[in-house]
């Protein structure tokens, strides 16, 4: 321009947001590609190729994970002003802490650690558990605690690609280990009921909110960086008790045995 100005910078043109259907789709896509499904470690312990201390040290550090789940989801309600929310949220706690004398998730996981050799007092102490599985678990929780409504709210949905993972293992440890029975396995069981109701709420609930491209992008990397949290967890697994990278202060063989 004469006066020596610059011309003002062009307006970013916004994007259209996804129709539900194609948002769906992308959401989806997320766990086709990285679920947790897809490790390693999970075809190596469905086809019963894990050695017995690899299946308590599984047991150990997943079970961090699901004793933290009703403390996230506490975390959320905390901060949801709408009623309906939290009267729909509140039975994820219920299904893990149990109610009204019935146990819950956490008590059945419990039950499994018994089955596969391990103190369950040990186990619900937390000793043991590999840093990057606590890094990673407590990072999850402050994202819930910490991040919008609805990236805390599509972060937890990892859950509709759970109901496979589950029939997978009720069927893969059936068939290869003797600790294996209805009792033992009955957290899985029990989830394959409970999820699709978890599921089906939170994926409308999140379709329903995520009503431009911004929130979108952000309701879909809230998922990724759930998939993250629960790939990193295998990992550790991996290094630490399939290839012998035990790190101070982790389970050790020979630990917490009933």
């Amino acid at each position: 321009m004469m006066d020596g100005s610059f011309p003002p910078p062009p307006k970013a043109r916004s994007r259209e947001a996804l129709t539900r259907e194609a948002f769906e789709a992308r959401l989806r896509a997320i766990g086709a590609a990285r679920y947790h499904d897809r490790h390693p470690f999970h075809a190596r312990l469905h086809g019963g190729r894990c050695s017995p201390d690899e299946v308590r040290a599984w047991v150990i550090n997943r079970w961090f994970y699901q004793s933290r789940i009703p403390m996230k989801d506490a975390a959320f309600m905390s901060r949801v002003e709408d009623p309906a929310l939290r009267r729909e949220w509140r039975s994820r706690i219920e299904n893990h802490d149990g109610s009204d004398g019935a146990p819950g998730g956490i008590a059945r996981w419990l039950t499994l650690a018994r089955a596969v050799g391990l103190d369950p007092d040990y186990v619900a102490s937390g000793q043991g558990v590999l840093p990057a599985t606590r890094f990673a678990v407590e990072a999850y929780v402050r994202f819930v605690r910490d991040m919008p409504l609805l990236d805390a709210v599509a972060s937890s949905l990892t859950e509709m690609f759970a109901p496979k993972i589950h029939a997978d293992r009720i069927e893969g440890l059936l068939r290869h280990y003797p600790f294996a029975d209805e009792t033992s396995l009955s957290y899985f069981r029990t989830r394959l009921s409970e999820a699709p109701k978890d599921v089906a709420f939170g994926l409308a609930w999140v379709l329903d909110h995520a009503d431009t491209a911004e929130k979108q992008d952000a309701a879909a990397a809230a998922l990724t960086f759930k998939t993250d949290v629960l790939w990193s967890q295998l990992d550790a697994l991996w290094g630490a008790y399939v290839e012998g990278r035990v790190p101070p202060g982790a389970w050790t063989p020979g630990e917490g045995l009933a």
